[in-house]
């Protein structure tokens, strides 16, 4: 996978860190434990739907599975018996992993989101079907280096319909040891028959006492009342609290 970090990020919000350079999601325990419980019973879906509002942390929770999934060891039945099963989806940073995702240079993880128009230098309006199929060349390089893959799509509500119908093809015959997690603010807008092929993820706005953390996590330290005020106007979304401080959102 190949860094973009000289042009825009698509799927960054302005004033914060990337998703995939934050380590810890507040607020949403109940997804985390849905999506660890799953993981754990050995019977773990291949598509995944994150689904709510905006700036709750979806791609946040995309990211932290995504290291999960590449850092865990996969049981190979060996002298030693299975390891315990883990109690969180957490991975250290340090973990050569966690750097290599951060560094986007993790050759069994793709991201897809919308791409750079090098004529109009500006970032496309969709994701489309071209880039999809990039996925092809994924799937043959990493396949040699054994073990799951992961793809992130942020977000499935930016595909253009012959990008919808690629990825449907996809979930339908799915590459062997293969994870899909599909970010979308609204789900109402895919296509009904991807939808019914994922598992969902469904995201929560988050409590005062939530925010304030993520917040400060953010590199936004506000006060309690503050981050409570943030709370309530921004209706539970970090990436909102994020936008209304950088607007003075609490002066108005």
């Amino acid at each position: 996978m190949s860094s973009e970090e000289e042009i825009p990020e698509a799927d960054r919000i302005e004033g914060a860190p990337h998703p995939r350079e934050t380590f810890t999601l507040y607020g949403q325990d109940r997804a985390q434990e849905d999506f660890l419980s799953a993981f754990n019973s050995g019977r773990l879906h291949h598509g995944w739907l994150i689904t709510g509002p905006r700036g709750l942390g979806k791609a946040t929770l995309a990211w932290t599975i995504a290291r999960f999934l590449l850092a865990t060891p996969e049981d190979d039945g060996g002298l030693f018996g299975a390891p315990p099963p883990p109690t969180d989806l957490r991975i250290d940073p340090e973990h050569p992993v966690a750097h290599r995702v951060h560094a986007l240079s993790e050759p069994r993880l793709h991201l897809l989101r919308r791409g750079w128009d090098p004529k109009t230098k500006k970032l496309r309006s969709v994701i489309t079907v071209e880039e999809v199929r990039a996925l092809k060349r994924f799937f043959s390089l990493s396949s040699a280096d054994g073990g799951r893959r992961v793809v992130i799509i942020d977000s499935a509500d930016e595909m253009n319909p012959n990008a919808a119908n690629a990825i449907l093809k996809l979930l339908e015959e799915p590459p062997a040891n293969t994870v899909l997690l599909m970010v979308s603010h609204q789900p109402s807008r895919l296509l009904p028959t991807i939808r019914s092929r994922c598992r969902e993820l469904r995201l929560s706005p988050l409590e005062p006492e939530a925010m304030a953390r993520a917040l400060d996590q953010a590199g936004a330290q506000v006060a309690p009342q503050e981050a409570a005020a943030l709370a309530e106007l921004s209706t539970g979304s970090v990436g909102e609290a994020l936008r209304l401080l950088n607007l003075d959102g609490l002066k108005l």
